[in-house]
């Protein structure tokens, strides 16, 4: 089989001949050496093998989301400025401001030249208080049309090594990563009618979106993510229901309506949340952390849930990193067995996320050599 032949049949159940196997965020496509700019840390020749064995050797999802072109103007425009600076150090800030009735909303983020991530230094929301005032603003309406270029792109490049994955927050994304994880649990637990018009508000715009993307790009693989910001111990279980089946299950239905599938994206714990994710009906589910980071093992999961849903998982990105091979081997053997045994839709085994330094050690690399030479052998 092809690599996009054998995760297509993975996603549809069918028979394959070996597993899929996929490097999450590193898909051999996105990673540029040549490419000098300041914060690109695949620049350092640390990354170069790893890229090349990515390219070479894994089923390759590529993840891409998709913008919209042709919308009306924001109402939201004269009410936000945005400023820029760096430091000494190369490290770029970025700040929003918010200009909402008596409220100022302000956010603040940092990125460093050698850490391919963003980290937020202020929340736009620090309280219900500010949850309310943003929730006055003007609100934006679903408008524009999906522009398909990077993902027929992408696929052309790939051709049939690998597939592209729409990548979409839900609901929750957009209105909990406004918040500091802390002043967020507290008012999805006290403010639970104030969260639910924040919601509303977001699915407003999110679900025509979702529909329009999934008819323009029919038979797609998407990722959801955001679930977990109401997984426990952050909030129980009911709330969970709420916040996450209550307004994912249209999104998923409508990536359902034009043939695709649709992935639910969680980390940490699962297991007393696992009968909501299901009830979404979505297809799949990632990264299905092992208990330490999860609170469950991959064989329960495939054997209560892995007739619905494809299981992708369930290596630690701190085991990669971090673990002698010779210990991480039986790490691989162990997902590899758990996530194929019995009766199930499909699995891809996968780490739980992507180093995100500028130097990838020699011992993260044997890791990622270990995962391909387990698979290779089956």
């Amino acid at each position: 089989m092809t690599r996009r032949e054998r995760l297509m049949a993975t996603l549809r159940g069918e028979a394959v001949d070996r597993p899929a196997v996929s490097f999450y965020e590193l898909n051999g496509l996105d990673e540029d050496p040549t490419d000098t700019a300041p914060f690109n840390i695949y620049s350092d020749p640390s990354w170069g093998p790893l890229v090349d064995l990515t390219r070479e050797k894994t089923d390759r999802i590529v993840m891409r989301c998709v913008p919209f072109i042709d919308a009306e103007p924001s109402p939201m425009q004269p009410f936000i400025t945005s400023e820029t600076r760096h430091d000494g150090h190369g490290s770029r800030f970025d700040r929003m401001i918010i200009r909402a009735g008596n409220h100022t909303l302000t956010a603040t983020t940092r990125r460093d030249p050698d850490v391919n991530t963003v980290w937020t230094l202020e929340h736009l929301f620090k309280d219900a208080g500010d949850l309310e005032a943003w929730l006055e603003l003007p609100e934006v309406a679903y408008s524009g049309a999906p522009d398909v270029h990077g993902v027929v792109e992408a696929e052309e490049q790939l051709a049939d090594t690998g597939i592209v994955m729409i990548d979409t927050g839900d609901p929750l994304c957009s209105v909990a990563s406004c918040f500091a994880l802390g002043d967020f649990t507290v008012v999805a637990t006290t403010e639970q009618a104030l969260m639910h018009r924040a919601l509303e508000r977001a699915a407003r715009v999110l679900l025509p979106q979702v529909e329009a993307v999934s008819k323009a790009l029919p038979g797609r693989l998407w990722r959801i993510c955001g679930p977990e910001y109401a997984s426990p111990p952050y909030l129980p279980p009911y709330l969970f229901e709420q916040y996450v089946t209550r307004y994912v299950t249209p999104m998923v239905e409508a990536i359902q309506r034009h043939g695709g599938y649709a992935r639910i994206h969680s980390h940490g714990r699962l297991k007393d949340i696992l009968d909501h994710i299901a009830a979404t009906g979505c297809d799949g589910l990632d990264p299905i952390e092992p208990p330490g980071q999860g609170d469950v093992e991959l064989r329960y999961v495939r054997e209560k849930y892995g007739k619905q849903m494809v299981l992708f998982g369930n290596l630690e990105m701190s085991d990669v990193e971090n673990m002698p091979t010779a210990r991480f081997a039986e790490k691989v053997e162990r997902a590899l067995h758990e996530g194929t045994q019995g009766e199930g839709r499909g699995f891809v085994l996968m780490p739980s996320a992507c180093p995100y330094g500028r130097h990838l050690s020699s011992l993260t690399l044997r890791n990622y050599e270990e995962i391909i030479r387990q698979i290779e052998q089956l």
